[in-house]
């Protein structure tokens, strides 16, 4: 499972019923309240939670951090809507921090979540039903307490007209119903589902009163009433946005927020990516997440880092990567048969790149769940053969037989001996060489393909691959548009191929449905961009929903990575396992960081340095 906050699910550029009026009970047939649940202060998925009901904050964080100040960020592109939530628009940075959740996640752990909306977790011991009682101290933006109406119709509303994975990710939800103000009862059409308990701790809750006067669905600029640490205070359309906290923010003393939200932030919109560097260096703003490796280890090289006054550091993640793919659509006829898909997927030469464009800075992605002890290796034994031993005459033979690698080049650019396997496939797929081009053997159609991308930038990577399929007589052409095109065209599977990157979590769950879900393939505004419809892949995925503990967990998501990477949906990329970060010299930070070695949100601005910096 992944953390379903609107970063992840706006990631473009950076679940399929819903419920009915009826299932909201008559206020004349309360649910009658269990007896055997045993409240708790907050719920793991396996195992138990690290930190005990009386703890005060988390390890990573600093309880007595410093609050004020401002920092200022960087966003690409420009944003129409404060409402991450919905279809319509692109959403503005940091939105998601007006709203609050029912649970909030632990950064040290697998997957446990605490008290934060809701102050109590009750999981009945059948796992059908689940309760959470409300903090009755939580109040919306505009002073109106937040009660169960407020759960129960931001479940609906999701539900019924947020994008399309909210779907998915709580399928398994039968009924919602209220007990009484500050208690909701969720109930399971299922008890094998083991992750739901947990993720319905994700659940955004908005104001139901506000909605009522406002349309959820529309894509606007009315800054939205919210429970969450940060208020809008000001705006230019498209191009800055600012956040305050919240004064005396309900939830700021809770465990699980002390030490966080630690200043107002302002994000500042660039749209080219080259602007928006430089103006990292001239202090525009304060905060960077490097992922160019061109820039970190060229550009950097100026007065204010050899001065101190801006920090560069690689911090160890020990957080999965997931995959980052050059995705091909299958939608396409060109791209259905897999042996033309494999051909495209081995001719990337990777040890080129990473030379010559990445200063050797990543490694080649070999799974979909890379960096953690879900990524599949060696040959299937044990339970997961077993697991897959029933589809043998389903799935490709190399599942069983071979190690899924990727070929190491000679870092030429021009490796015959790859690109030979390459024309071997493609041949065996009924695309052979004429003049020089390649074309279908018995249409005569040349192999022609579109890569879609939003940011000039990654131009140079697209051409790379470009050169690798020169030789083969592919012609694969480039087309660069604007941030909102590129969410329009992807939202609508036009496109034959783009980069994304399917991030995972330590415990792999319900995403996995809206990923590769063959009933996801034909859902507008999804995230099945490969258009795969593999009835093994779907069992696969439910086989992973329903695993009972942490080993049984592992086992089948090997299964499913590997016969998801046996399918070639696209070209696998690369990845680099530390954090690249840099920054202005104005923060103090817990000595403790999170898995991901950053946990910038426990950071608080310094003054004693921010007035050292001058600026």
């Amino acid at each position: 499972m992944k953390y379903l906050k609107p970063l992840i699910l706006i990631s473009l550029i950076q679940l399929s019923s819903s419920l009915n009026a009826e299932d909201v009970p008559s206020p004349t047939e309360p649910p009658t309240i269990p007896t055997t649940p045993q409240p708790t202060h907050g719920i793991a998925i396996f195992g138990d939670l690290k930190y005990p009901a009386n703890f005060d904050h988390f390890a990573y964080v600093n309880p007595d951090a410093p609050k004020g100040g401002v920092v200022k960020m960087a966003s690409f592109g420009s944003y129409d809507t404060f409402n991450p939530f919905i279809i319509k628009g692109n959403a503005a940075a940091g939105a998601s921090s007006l709203h609050c959740t029912l649970l909030a996640p632990s950064g040290d752990e697998p997957m446990s979540f605490y008290g934060y909306l809701a102050e109590k977790v009750e999981l009945a011991p059948d796992r059908k039903s689940e309760i959470f009682t409300l903090n009755k101290n939580a109040k919306f933006s505009d002073g109106t307490p937040v009660t169960a109406d407020d759960v129960i119709f931001s479940f609906q509303t999701l539900m019924k007209k947020g994008q399309p994975v909210y779907a998915q990710y709580y399928k398994d939800v039968k009924n919602v119903e209220k007990i009484n103000d500050h208690q909701v009862k969720f109930t399971f059409a299922t008890d094998k589902n083991r992750e739901l308990p947990v993720i319905l701790g994700q659940l955004v809750v908005f104001s139901k009163a506000y909605y009522t006067k406002h349309d959820f669905e529309k894509a606007d600029l009315t800054p939205p009433v919210g429970c969450g640490p940060y208020k809008i205070v000001s705006f230019k359309a498209g191009q800055s946005v600012n956040y305050e906290r919240v004064p005396g923010w309900w939830a700021a003393n809770l465990p699980s927020q002390k030490g966080e939200n630690n200043f107002d932030i302002t994000f500042i919109y660039y749209r080219d990516q080259n602007v928006l560097f430089e103006a990292f260096k001239s202090g525009d703003h304060d905060f960077r997440s490097e992922n160019i490796a061109k820039n970190w280890a060229t550009g950097y090289k100026i007065p204010a880092v050899t001065a101190g006054k801006i920090v560069l550091k690689e911090a160890e993640d020990r957080m999965p990567k997931g995959m980052q793919m050059n995705v091909l659509n299958m939608r396409r006829p060109l791209f259905q048969d897999r042996k033309v898909r494999e051909a495209l997927a081995k001719a990337f030469d990777f040890e080129w790149a990473n030379k010559n464009l990445f200063f050797n800075s990543y490694v080649r992605t070999h799974s979909f769940f890379s960096n953690s002890p879900m990524a599949s290796s060696g040959l299937p034994q044990g339970e997961e053969l077993k697991i897959l031993e029933p589809f043998k005459d389903q799935l490709p033979a190399e599942v069983f037989t071979k190690e899924f690698t990727l070929p190491v080049t000679n870092g030429a650019g021009n490796d015959r001996k790859v690109l030979a396997e390459s024309d071997k496939l493609l041949k065996e797929a009924g695309w052979i060489v004429k003049d020089g081009k390649r074309v279908n053997e018995k249409t005569g159609e040349p192999f022609t393909f579109e890569f879609l991308l939003s940011d000039p930038a990654y131009e140079r990577v697209a051409l790379a691959l470009q050169r690798n399929l020169t030789p083969l007589g592919i012609v694969m052409t480039t087309r660069t548009v604007t941030p909102s095109q590129y969410i329009e065209r992807v939202q609508n599977y036009e496109y034959d191929m783009i980069t994304f990157i399917f991030a995972e979590s330590e415990t792999p769950g319900n995403e996995q449905r809206f990923y590769w879900n063959s009933k996801e393939a034909d859902v507008k505004n999804g995230y099945n961009f490969s258009g795969i419809k593999n009835p093994i892949v779907d069992h696969l995925i439910e086989l992973v929903i329903t695993s009972p503990d942490r080993q049984t967990l592992e086992t089948r998501v090997h299964a499913l990575d590997r016969v998801l990477l046996w399918q070639f949906l696209g070209i696998p990329e690369y990845h680099a396992n530390k954090s690249r970060i840099a920054y202005w010299n104005k923060f103090g930070q817990p000595k403790i960081k999170p898995k991901d070695g950053v946990g910038f949100s426990t950071w608080w601005v310094d003054p004693v340095l921010e007035k050292k910096l001058g600026r």
